[in-house]
């Protein structure tokens, strides 16, 4: 899975964000190794069965390369089930899906063929969709809900950086564009017009960019770009324990009045506890954190359209992350539990591994609504913040394997 991240705060959050990071550096290393994306490393020979494999690997453009290596790749009985190619000049690059005996060295016997800069990564059956579908279906999700740009990327480049900046700084300040309308290729880094302004760089050190993935991912942001802001429209109407109903939908920069009228209501106390630092800085990260471009935000609303409450996940990696604000006067009646509840499922559904909490040790509301998921746990502790993850492999395990279609609001 890939990792998205975007630029976020300039201000006290970003001291406290710093922490995290910290942590997360010494818990993660680089980008993966050239020949291998960090996939489950193939089982010992002579086990039996066979395993799908995707790879990617380098020939000279002149008649009889392909052959050859096709040719190398039956000795080893080894079932191509799909091609595609990529010329480049002098030489043109292969993306072969395969169906390989257990154990069977693929690039050995690819370089034996001529082949060089292989790279290899596990398939699964998702991967046996052909190209042309894959792409139809991701544009159709990111025609549906402007949140899924970053997610149908990663799924169309596969394991990468998405990093967006935009044209102001949640501070004011003015970024300097310097990318042309047609965007740019340069290797492992693709740099193309954000749809709202700004800048989107995709980066992906273990394997260059071809000019086809390219000329895929403009286009996907062009369409982002021609269909304009969007979300599902769609709500969930839920009755509390005490017996108040409350509805549960999508929000975004459309909501950013209401969102700014429930921070007037809130204490400074509830305000420090979720944003880390004074409470009047609270409003400046709104219109970032309801922006469908950095993840999803779902907001809880009384019957009379009050917003009381606000859940953010928000793309930054695997372990993606989660946040919480509920209005005083709505707090401890499990708003906030039904909130991280669905922006969990949101996560396992979008494919990450882990979902994370960055707060303080004293914020029991938010290690209480943790807990209550159910789900394992691992609690960090740097420089005062304290960082909860969530791992979320029992979560994915009971999504339908078919992705759940139309408007979703994040139902448990």
């Amino acid at each position: 899975m890939s990792e998205v991240t975007n630029t976020r705060y300039d201000g006290p959050t970003a001291r406290c964000a710093a922490a995290f990071h910290a942590w997360w550096a010494r818990r993660h290393g680089s980008a993966p190794p050239a020949h291998d994306t960090g996939g489950t490393p193939p089982p010992s020979p002579g086990s039996g069965g066979s395993v799908l494999w995707r790879m990617r690997t380098t020939v000279k453009d002149e008649p009889g390369a392909l052959a050859v290596l096709c040719t190398a790749l039956a000795g080893l009985r080894v079932d191509i089930l799909s091609l595609q190619t990529h010329p480049l000049g002098e030489d043109t690059v292969d993306e072969f899906l395969l169906r390989a005996p257990e154990g069977t060295d693929l690039v050995a016997a690819v370089s034996r063929a001529g082949g060089t800069d292989t790279w290899t990564e596990r398939a699964d059956a998702h991967d046996l969709v052909d190209a042309p579908t894959r792409v139809l279906g991701l544009a159709a999700r990111t025609a549906q809900d402007a949140a899924e740009l970053p997610l149908a990327l990663r799924q169309l480049l596969g394991r990468c950086t998405i990093r967006s900046r935009p044209t102001v700084t949640v501070g004011g300040r003015p970024v300097p564009e310097d990318v042309p309308e047609e965007g740019l290729l340069d290797d492992t880094v693709i740099r193309l017009r954000a749809p709202e302004g700004g800048e989107l760089t995709l980066e992906r050190p273990y394997l260059p960019f071809t000019p086809t993935e390219f000329a895929r991912a403009r286009a996907l942001v062009e369409l982002d770009a021609r269909l304009g802001p969007r979300i599902p429209r769609g709500r969930d109407v839920l009755t509390l324990p005490e017996g108040s109903d409350i509805s549960v939908r999508r929000a975004d920069t459309g909501d950013l009045a209401a969102a700014r009228a429930m921070h007037e209501r809130c204490s400074a106390e509830t305000l420090r506890m979720r944003y880390h630092g004074p409470a009047g800085d609270a409003d400046r990260y709104l219109n970032h954190l309801l922006s469908p471009r950095f993840g999803r935000t779902l907001a809880a609303q009384t019957a009379s359209g009050r917003m009381v409450g606000l859940g953010h996940l928000l793309w930054d990696g695997d372990e993606t992350e989660v946040a919480l604000l509920v209005e005083d006067a709505w707090q401890r009646r499990g708003i906030g539990a039904e909130l991280l509840t669905r922006l969990v499922g949101m996560a396992a559904e979008a494919g990450c591994s882990d979902v994370y909490a960055v707060t303080r040790a004293s914020n029991t509301g938010m290690v209480a609504a943790m807990r209550g998921l159910g789900l394992p746990l691992d609690y960090q502790i740097e420089e005062g913040t304290l960082v909860v993850t969530a791992r979320l492999d029992a979560v994915r395990d009971r999504l339908p394997r078919e992705r759940e279609r139309g408007e979703r609001i994040g139902r448990p």
